[in-house]
Parts: structure tokens; sequence; C-alpha cells
């Protein structure tokens, strides 16, 4: 199995574990699933379990030095390992229970490239850590944000660590917000690899440090990648000391949402 991928940069790896996982998810669609319980409403499925043991299995054999931590498994590998991948096997769990194909399996090299695999429409958002692609059907493309469409996607789901002082609801009730944008609401990091692609033109959630997230560092690679401005909801960049997202497909976009959102908090 290792030679099999002997060939591939960290892209390809990331592409091709992206890629198994959204294999098994799209494979066990439908099904009635297995549950393990998270706490506080959250909770894993059978599919989110089985697409990680896929996507580790092809990191393992294509890169046996370097450290996983997975949403499912935790952290994996050499406790000394210089490199670290980062696995989200399944974003939009609540989703993908409920009958609703809008999930996106992420996976992701610390501070290097990383991939986003939409299960469904058979896309995989791809990022060297220098450019960002799109590939589908065997073809590829260069990824182009765009704000055209006026849709930003506001992630609504809790917790909510800066309340009161931000809250995504008000961005929403905010009348500028309404006269620009029109609101989205995928429930799915899926949407931040929309805002690489034009099909989105911002991303906003509220958080801590996102920048190592399972969840989060895939999309935010992609997007950076892209040419998209990317910051914390206090307009700081995203690391240790940052709070939240806004991922926007340009400088205009992304400077009304931040004006907004200082009128929120």
């Amino acid at each position: 199995m290792v030679d099999s991928y002997a060939g591939l940069d960290d892209a390809g790896v990331a592409a091709t574990a992206a890629r198994a996982g959204a294999d098994v998810v799209r494979s066990m669609y439908g099904r009635r699933l297995a549950r393990i319980d998270k706490g506080a409403g959250d909770f894993a499925t059978a599919a989110d379990v089985e697409a990680e043991k896929a996507i580790l299995g092809v990191v393992r054999a294509a890169r046996p030095e370097d450290a996983v931590l997975g949403e499912e498994s935790g952290r994996q590998g050499p406790a000394g390992a210089a490199r670290q991948w980062l696995v989200d096997p399944l974003c939009g769990t609540l989703n993908y229970a409920a009958g609703t194909p809008a999930v996106a399996v992420n996976v992701a090299l610390r501070d290097g490239a990383a991939a986003v695999a939409d299960p469904f429409g058979g896309e995989v958002f791809l990022t060297d850590g220098a450019t960002a692609r799109v590939r589908h059907d065997g073809a590829e493309a260069r990824l182009a944000p765009a704000s055209t469409t006026r849709l930003v996607e506001v992630n609504l789901d809790p917790p909510f660590p800066n309340a009161p002082g931000f809250r995504a609801v008000d961005l929403l009730a905010h009348p500028g917000f309404a006269e620009r944008f029109r609101p989205r609401v995928l429930s799915t990091t899926l949407a931040l690899a929309w805002v690489a692609a034009g099909r989105r033109a911002a991303y906003v959630t509220d958080g801590g440090d996102l920048s190592g997230s399972v969840h989060f560092a895939a999309g935010i690679a992609v997007c950076r990648a892209a040419g998209c401005v990317v910051t914390g909801i206090d307009g700081n960049p995203v690391g240790r000391a940052g709070r939240g997202l806004v991922a926007a497909a340009d400088a205009e976009t992304h400077d009304s949402l931040m004006s907004m959102i200082s009128r929120c908090t």
C-alpha cells in the first residue's frame, strides 16, 4: 500500500485521503447508523468512524512518520513527529444523520497542504499551500473567489464563546446585511470551500482559535491559497489569539462584514 502512494506530494495525500473518506460517507448514506453520544446534543455516527479509518489508512501508508489528530480517534502517531495531519471525517454529521447530503470531509497538514471533499458533489478542493484548485470528473481548475452571489454563509451552531459580545444572529439582523447580502446556513465547512470557489461571498463563524481545528483547518488553507481575505471576527489574524473566523472573497466584502460585526459587539 505504501508504494501506491509513493509518488504523491502532500496535496496529493490530502486529496486522496479526503476522497477515501468521502467514498465511505457516500456509501453509508441513508442507512440507520449507530450513534456515539458526545454530549451537549452532539454525536458521531458509524459513518464518521469508518470514514476516519479510511482517511487514516491513507495518511499512515503515505506518511508513516507523521502524527495525526482525528476528530473521532484523537492523537496518534510518533510522539516526536515534526508534522501533524488534522482530520475531520464528516463535517455536517447532523445534516447527514437527518438525510441531508450537505457535508464535507476535511484533511489538512498543519500549516501545509489540505483538501476538502464533497462526497455527493464529487468535488475535491485542494491546496499545496500556494495555489488552490478543484478536481471533478478527472478535470482540474484553479479556484477563483468572487462576491457576485452576495450569499454569506453564517454558522449558527453552538457553542458561542464570544457571546454576548458577538452573536451571529445579531449580524443577520443588521440592516446593512439585508441590503447587501443574503444569508445561508449550510451547517458544514463545505461552505468555506465554496467561498474559495466563488459560490459564496463569505463565511462567518464564532469561535476561538480555529487555525488548528480539525473542522476548519482545511477550509482555511484552501481559502487562503485561493486569495480570500481570512481573519478572526475581531479582524486579527487567525491564530492563538484569534476569535472565530471571517473568510471573504475579497477585501471589499470583508471590510463590509467587519463594519457590521463591529456594530454588533
